[in-house]
């Protein structure tokens, strides 16, 4: 059987999209939410506000794809031009929809003075077109056809897209278009890069069957790899994609971190969690980063204890108990201070396990024995202590940021 993709191309709307006054978060937010529903994603275009540029690129995109959504340019505005430019393109006109001014005045009750004229502006829609009321604005969706295929403009608020996204539009979509089942799932490789690793699993890749197609998505020290299938049959889907897995695992072995695609400190904290194991963290160049992204995980006080930001020598001696010779003899940037930094905040905090940084993350500060970006990582865990030095770059920012993830790398191996 064929499996045909249902198309879909996104148009933002707007000048400050285009000048980078904002970020256009809504297409990334579109395109994930669409590919979980089955449909598959042509392209997304930023444009002026500007009508022909408008006409001219929703003249291409219906060349393309068989669903075109339009978000942005439908406010209150004399610079908001969505709906005239559609009205032009559908040679229609803007009438008043009663419909659409009660639900305007409903979103104003307990605020009459905020209702003005241009808010009531919002009640002219095109004529022909179906009106999609917003539940939480002023501005209504549109639903236009034409051929065959759907073209729809909705608000560029964010909350007010997703809300008519996934209250309105997606369901009326599937219920209109016939989906295939579409599958991603994603593996986090360790220790190769890009290209290494793509020799490495080349004959695997080779084999893969024809509706399973693969992409390598580097990232700072990880390769994900993504797996993406299409069949009208979910549950085969399923039974191939874990097929390839299980193949994919025999080849890497402990170079994968993980098989879903969630940040390493999720990674973690589901390993501590899952052991009843507590962490605690003494950070010197990381500044705290790693304490930080630990903490954005909900209900991380499970497995997450706390942490010393010892930044300063002192607080190296007089907290984690580091020995003040050692530092004069070897340097605050050396194995045993490392080792010395992990072993104290595991005993002052009481952990299972700790993790220890310190290093030169620049741009300044680097000597020809210790250079920029040079790292030492502990972390001690029982009888273990496993520690590393990194040599990564000039870059400060990025260095904390590669300094954290090996951290967590190493908190995996040790436990």
């Amino acid at each position: 059987m064929t499996i045909k993709s249902v198309n879909v191309e996104i148009i933002t709307i707007g000048d400050e999209i285009l000048i980078g006054q904002i970020v256009d978060t809504n297409s990334a937010w579109m395109a994930k939410e669409l590919n979980i529903a089955g449909f598959e994603l042509a392209q997304i275009t930023s444009v002026h506000d500007d009508a022909q540029h408008i006409i001219d690129t929703l003249e291409l995109a219906l060349k393309r794809a068989d669903i075109v959504l339009f978000t942005g340019g439908i406010g209150p505005t004399k610079d908001d031009i969505t709906k005239q430019t559609l009205c032009k393109y559908f040679d229609t006109k803007l009438i008043f929809n009663e419909s659409v001014f009660q639900n305007i005045e409903r979103l104003f009750v307990n605020r009459p003075n905020a209702m003005n004229e241009l808010n009531r502006l919002q009640a002219m829609v095109p004529e022909n077109c179906m009106v999609i009321q917003n539940a939480v604005g002023t501005a209504p969706i549109t639903w236009f056809e034409k051929n065959g295929k759907v073209i729809i403009s909705m608000p560029g608020v964010p909350y007010e897209m997703k809300n008519a996204m996934n209250l309105e539009i997606i369901p009326r979509l599937q219920k209109q278009f016939e989906t295939p089942v579409l599958l991603h799932k994603t593996v986090q490789v360790y220790g190769f890069p890009e290209s290494a690793l793509a020799l490495k699993i080349a004959d695997w890749e080779n084999e893969l069957p024809s509706n399973i197609k693969l992409a390598y998505l580097p990232n700072s020290g990880i390769v994900k790899l993504r797996l993406s299938g299409l069949s009208d049959n979910a549950l085969e889907l399923e039974i191939a994609i874990t097929q390839q897995l299980e193949l994919l695992s025999d080849i890497l072995g402990n170079a994968i971190v993980a098989y879903e695609d969630i940040p390493l400190e999720q990674v973690i904290g589901k390993l501590l969690l899952a052991k009843g194991i507590m962490l605690a963290t003494a950070e010197s160049c990381t500044g705290g980063n790693i304490a930080h992204l630990l903490t954005t995980i909900p209900g991380s006080s499970e497995f997450f204890k706390g942490s010393v930001v010892a930044y300063s020598n002192q607080i190296k001696e007089n907290l984690l108990g580091v020995n003040h010779e050692d530092i004069e003899n070897e340097g605050a940037v050396s194995k045993i201070v490392a080792e010395q930094m992990a072993m104290g905040a595991r005993k002052l905090l009481k952990s299972d396990v700790a993790i220890a940084t310190t290093g030169i993350a620049g741009p300044t500060g680097g000597t020809a024995e210790k250079p920029v970006g040079t790292i030492w990582i502990s972390v001690c865990y029982e009888e273990k202590t496993l520690t590393k030095i990194y040599h990564f770059g000039a870059n400060r920012e990025q260095n904390i940021q590669r300094a954290t993830q090996a951290a967590f790398l190493l908190v995996k191996e040790i436990i």
